[in-house]
């Protein structure tokens, strides 16, 4: 610690009496950040006089250790910092950028807030840790900004603050990101439309999440405009009559992000379209490229196109993953080509591939489908072994194939242990298959209990379950009980209870 240090402290005191405010400044605006550059000319900022107290404020945060430094700066400053006064002290520790980051926070305190941030201090800090790679603190940073200030006013603060902070234009990829991440897609559109305005071409990852979230919010075609817009295939002509050139092109990715928002769209001439302009730009697609043209395939019911499809991808030594197989396990399983889809389940397992949940699913509605109800059986118990969880449809197809083949109570202990083991919640239709197979058996004990817990679930009856019950007492001679219950159906039907006609 400096000898002179009481001398300093007293010093310091007297001229933070007398400084002066932070100086307020007219911004730019934004029509003028259009078309400025980054490397401003000094004179396009207004210059700030020093605080001549700053000097010592940075001596004690680079030469004190941590514990001392804070209370001699509020000993310095007893009534805190301004923004501009925090601003020169982070520019000339900017080297240190954990230092500026602890500095930052500690004026900060929330017990005794030291300095009023404004977007001057909060843009000269997130150049810093941009700068020195510090991303996610950086990032948590503008999103604490844009959730106070309108995104353009924190990109039009950071464009003034570029130069003097020596930043790097990914800091705006940042700035992008968290306008996605906070749903804020419209002012993302504006930044990215700004630095490509500049010759600045936002990073290729960058420009995939916007095409992504834009795909998402407002659909796949309007992505894909996005998508001409920023790499520069719209030929657009601006005020200057200069072409916009984007420096970056696209790759894998972003035709992936493409295909597939055209897929989830259901436009599956677009897809294919997609695919062909990889070509245009010398981009090979990957697995999950042939993945999405596959499943496009499979949706059809093309299996012929999907397979020539799996032949290429082969032949050009693109490796088959998990979704690759699953793809055309599924598309078999559709139209029941159970023989084809058991064919790529085994060479699944050859390739040392794991089979997944999304795998034995469709292997047990496939099953179902054609009728071989142990072969789902089998697949069903294999799941429950590897902890898998079946979907609702899973289990309801399984419920279904064994009420055909009259093993009722089979069928009622897969639906009690699914919802014990995993919180299956039955539909009407799994209860309507087990009722009738259970009044079918003569079992109407055990189905009016079933029909009592159907009920409890919110499902009214039906013609089709007072049909069932009807014909089950009269099986067993009951007239009487079946004769009651064709009475309270008509009645059910007349007072409007909601009875469904299925």
């Amino acid at each position: 610690m400096p000898s002179d240090l009481p001398l300093l402290q007293m010093a310091a005191i007297q001229i933070f009496n007398t400084s002066r405010p932070f100086p307020t400044t007219k911004p730019k605006p934004l029509l003028f950040l259009c078309y400025s550059s980054f490397s401003s000319s000094p004179s396009d900022e207004s210059p700030l006089e020093p605080n001549p107290l700053i000097p010592s404020v940075v001596s004690i945060l680079t030469q004190l250790r941590s514990k001392s430094r804070w209370g001699y700066l509020r000993t310095l400053y007893p009534s805190g910092f301004t923004p501009n006064d925090f601003s020169q002290i982070s520019l000339q520790i900017k080297n240190n950028p954990h230092l500026v980051l602890r500095f930052f926070q500690w004026t900060q305190n929330k017990n005794n807030s030291l300095c009023s941030h404004n977007l001057l201090s909060y843009s000269t800090i997130i150049h810093i840790l941009a700068r020195s790679r510090l991303k996610s603190q950086a990032y948590s940073l503008i999103g604490d900004a844009i959730r106070v200030w309108e995104p353009l006013e924190v990109f039009e603060t950071l464009v003034k603050t570029y130069r003097q902070c020596g930043s790097a234009p990914f800091v705006f990829n940042y700035l992008i990101k968290a306008c996605l991440e906070s749903k804020k897609i419209y002012s993302a559109i504006q930044i990215v439309r700004m630095l490509l305005s500049r010759g600045i071409s936002p990073g290729l990852s960058t420009c995939n999440s916007l095409i992504r979230c834009v795909m998402q919010r407002q659909g796949a075609y309007s992505g894909y405009e996005i998508y001409r817009e920023v790499f520069g295939l719209d030929g657009r002509v601006y005020d200057d009559n200069a072409k916009r050139v984007a420096r970056t092109s696209p790759n894998v990715q972003t035709f992936n992000e493409l295909m597939l928002g055209f897929y989830q769209d259901g436009a599956v001439e677009m897809v294919k379209e997609i695919w062909d302009q990889m070509a245009d730009f010398s981009c090979c697609p990957d697995v999950y490229s042939y993945c999405i043209l596959m499943e496009t395939y499979c949706e059809d019911e093309t299996m012929s196109k999907a397979e020539e499809l799996w032949e290429e991808m082969r032949a050009k030594g693109v490796e088959p993953d998990a979704v690759a197989y699953n793809t055309m396990i599924g598309g078999f399983c559709k139209v029941g080509k159970m023989e084809m889809a058991e064919e790529f389940f085994k060479q699944m397992g050859l390739s040392g591939i794991e089979s997944t949940n999304a795998t034995c699913e469709q292997l047990v509605r496939g099953y179902c489908k054609i009728g071989k109800i142990n072969s789902a059986v089998l697949v069903y118990k294999d799941m429950l072994r590897k902890d898998f969880r079946a979907e609702s449809l899973s289990v309801e197809e399984l419920i279904r194939g064994l009420c055909d083949e009259n093993r009722v109570l089979e069928a009622l202990e897969v639906m009690r242990a699914a919802m014990v083991d995993y919180g299956f919640c039955p539909r009407e239709k799994s209860y309507e298959f087990l009722i009738r197979g259970l009044c079918e058996q003569g079992k109407l004990e055990e189905a009016l209990k079933l029909q009592a817990q159907m009920v409890g679930k919110g499902f009214k009856p039906n013609s089709e379950i007072y049909g069932t019950f009807i014909s089950g007492y009269m099986k067993e001679g009951n007239m009487e009980v079946a004769e009651l219950l064709r009475n309270e159906m008509l009645d059910a039907e007349l007072c409007g209870m909601g009875i469904n006609n299925q």
